[in-house]
């Protein structure tokens, strides 16, 4: 019966009202005032060879009785809503950014990369090294990648993680004025920002890359500068049907893999018996969404017999 009006029978192994009592009673001793449940009943255990309940009765207590709360001088651990979802049907209307570390000539030196990606086709929109990390090169690398996709006036999302140089003030006043929308990953949480994630992990593991650090800024561009044109060029991209980037931001993957489905298609009526069941899907990738909302489970039907 889940009435909250309900009667209950009382669990056979529930604490008495002087059991509860007894808890709350040496919770209260000004010795305990400042120790976590843990603490208490170890010392309980080890000094009077008492033992009034587990951890989580403790717990279950003095939450019952509004006495839980956060103590101590650090900060009440924070619960942060789930970013925006976003939902890209075309290029150039979600992009994200990140910053990473390139490794310097010397042990604890490094470069500072920034990429713009476009979620919906994955293309790398823009890009830099620096020396530092700032504010002031974020702003610039987005106005060049604007310049060169020609996004104006219209509505863009561009999505980062909590970095200082992706919050600053400046930055979020320059990004009202483009009307560019900001959207932020939750603090410490890198699975907010997957798409600028996963690029950094294909830039840092392919064949060539430097393991030993750049000698030098102009090296770490230079690698960067064919990174890139490999990535939107040559690169056939998993997640979009292994078309590349370009040919994706471009419409052109439409095109392509239709080709490649009339071409399994004429393979399968050549040779039937080698297919055992439907062509691969080559239809082009739909919708692609940023931080998607939690779909509830649905929990599956018992068939009485």
């Amino acid at each position: 019966d889940h009435r909250s009006s309900a009667k209950r029978p009382v669990p056979a192994n529930a604490l008495r009202a002087e059991e509860t009592q007894a808890i709350l009673d040496v919770c209260h001793r000004p010795a305990n005032a400042s120790l976590p449940p843990e603490q208490i009943v170890v010392r309980l255990m080890d000094e009077e060879a008492r033992y009034l309940g587990s951890v989580s009765t403790f717990y279950r207590v003095l939450r019952r009785h509004g006495e839980l709360a956060h103590r101590g001088r650090a900060k009440a651990p924070k619960r942060h809503a789930r970013p925006s979802t976003y939902h890209a049907t075309g290029a150039n209307q979600v992009w994200s950014w990140d910053c990473t570390w390139l490794p310097g000539p010397v042990k604890s030196t490094y470069y500072y990369l920034v990429l713009i990606m476009d979620i919906y086709s994955r293309k790398v929109v823009g890009w830099e090294v620096n020396l530092a990390e700032s504010a002031d090169n974020a702003q610039g690398i987005l106005e060049r990648a604007m310049l060169a996709e020609q996004v104006h006036d219209q509505p863009l999302v561009l999505h980062a993680d909590n970095g200082s140089s992706f919050k600053a003030a400046t930055l979020l006043e320059k990004l009202r004025d483009l009307n560019i929308e900001p959207s932020f990953s939750r603090p410490r949480v890198s699975n907010d920002n997957p798409y600028s994630e996963a690029l950094f992990r294909t830039c840092k593991y392919v064949p060539n890359y430097p393991v030993n650090g750049f000698e030098k800024i102009d090296q770490a561009r230079q690698w960067v500068l064919g990174f890139v044109r490999w990535y939107n060029q040559q690169h056939r991209h998993s997640a979009i049907r292994f078309v590349t980037p370009a040919q994706r931001h471009d419409g052109k993957d439409t095109a392509i893999l239709a080709n490649r489905h009339c071409l399994n298609q004429a393979a399968r009526a050549q040779n039937p018996n080698r297919w055992s069941g439907n062509t691969r899907n080559w239809k082009p990738v739909g919708t692609v969404a940023l931080n998607p909302a939690l779909e509830p489970e649905v929990m599956p039907l018992k068939v009485a017999a």
